[in-house]
Order: C-alpha cells, then structure tokens, then sequence
C-alpha cells in the first residue's frame, strides 16, 4: 500500500524486453536506504517488486498483464519515473489509500498555467473508469496522489490541478499534451460500488454504476 507522495524520481537505466515482459534497471537513491529483496516500489504508480539492487540501482519485473494496462511498455533508458516505498505503519498519511494496481491509462488532453497551478485535463482509454472518478475526490496519476477538479462525462475527461512543488519533484514536469499516463481510482468508490453492484445481483462491470439514486436506495443517503 502506498500514500501517492512521491520520495524521488529515478532515471531508468537500462530495459530488457522478452515479448510482453521486462526486466527495469533504474537508478535512484532515497528509495535504496533501506531496501531489501522483495521490496514493493511504485513505479509511474504501479507496484513493482524488487529483485534484485546494489547501492544505486534496483531491478523489477514487468509481467505482460502489466505491460498491456500500464505505460511502462513505452518507457526508453533515461526516461525519469515517479518513485515511492510502501508505506510504513505508524508514519504521516498525506495523501490517500494507494495500492500500485493500475486500472488503466488516459491520454493529456490539455495542459494549461492558471496563476501558480498547471491544470492537466485527462481522457481515460477506457471511459468507464470515470465511473469512479468524483469532483474533489481522489485519483492516482503515475504514482502521484492527487484532487479531481473537475469531471466531464460527455467529453469523458476529468482535471487535476498541479502546484509547482509537485510539478518540480515529479515526472509530470515533463508530461505534455497527448502523452499517456497512468490512472488509479480510488480504491474506496471501486469496492462500495462493487459491492453494491453484487448486492443488486449484477457483476460491476455491467450495472449503472455508482449514481445518487443507487446511494439512495441502499440507505447511503
């Protein structure tokens, strides 16, 4: 489990490629200090483990089920990646509940300068995934906790807004318009409306989704 505050951004260092699978050489510091085999690292906000290190570098691999859903399979050495540890019990909770598990990748939109902030307009590949975006709720985006702005359903998009401090430490400072990059929804929205799905005997896939008038039905409202 992760928070979405990203410790460092690493470079990658080198990528061998077995067909849809890969092994990640990357190179880094902050996340090294205590790293042990087996170690969980969210990578661009996917949970990788561990595999193999020395005093600047550590090794993960990327199974195909990975490589299809995420952005890791476009990624070149020298590319910079948002790094972070999973978390420790007991330490300061700053962003939201993260689990590493990507539900997919959209596509920069937009990106715009509003006084201090940059906003980041986003087009999910798969549209129903909006499904578990809220206004002023949580997403993940490459690893990094963040507020949704604003969600347009009839455009399917949704924005976010950056301020400069998580700009400079993170890889969106080089993420431009028509790049693609990696959503995590909030894990609490994706389990209440599962199981509200299961409730009213349908697989979550195919209900209505999480609307007003399903909250309201069973008792949440």
């Amino acid at each position: 489990m992760f928070t979405g505050l990203i410790e460092e951004m690493g470079t990658l260092r080198s990528v061998q490629r077995r067909g849809e699978a890969m092994i990640l050489s990357i190179s880094a510091s902050e996340v090294l200090t205590d790293v042990k085999m087996g170690d969980s690292i969210a990578v661009n906000g996917v949970c990788l483990t561990v595999v193999d290190f020395d005093r600047s570098t550590f090794s993960v691999d990327v199974m195909p089920e990975t490589y299809r859903l995420t952005n890791l399979h476009s990624i070149q050495p020298g590319s910079a990646l948002n790094l972070e540890r999973a978390m420790k019990v007991g330490g300061r909770f700053g962003g939201h509940l993260v689990q590493g598990h990507v539900d997919g990748t959209g596509t920069i939109r937009d990106r715009a300068v509003e006084a201090n902030a940059v906003v980041y307009r986003i087009e999910p590949k798969d549209s129903e995934l909006l499904r578990h975006v809220v206004q002023q709720g949580s997403v993940t985006l490459d690893g990094i906790s963040l507020t949704v702005v604003s969600v347009d359903r009839s455009a399917s998009q949704f924005t976010v807004s950056i301020i400069p401090h998580t700009l400079k430490e993170t890889v969106l400072q080089h993420k431009h318009s028509g790049d693609t990059i990696n959503i995590e929804c909030d894990i609490l929205g994706k389990y209440v409306d599962h199981l509200l799905s299961m409730r009213e005997g349908q697989p979550a896939s195919r209900s209505g989704g999480l609307t007003e008038s399903v909250l309201r039905d069973n008792g949440f409202m």
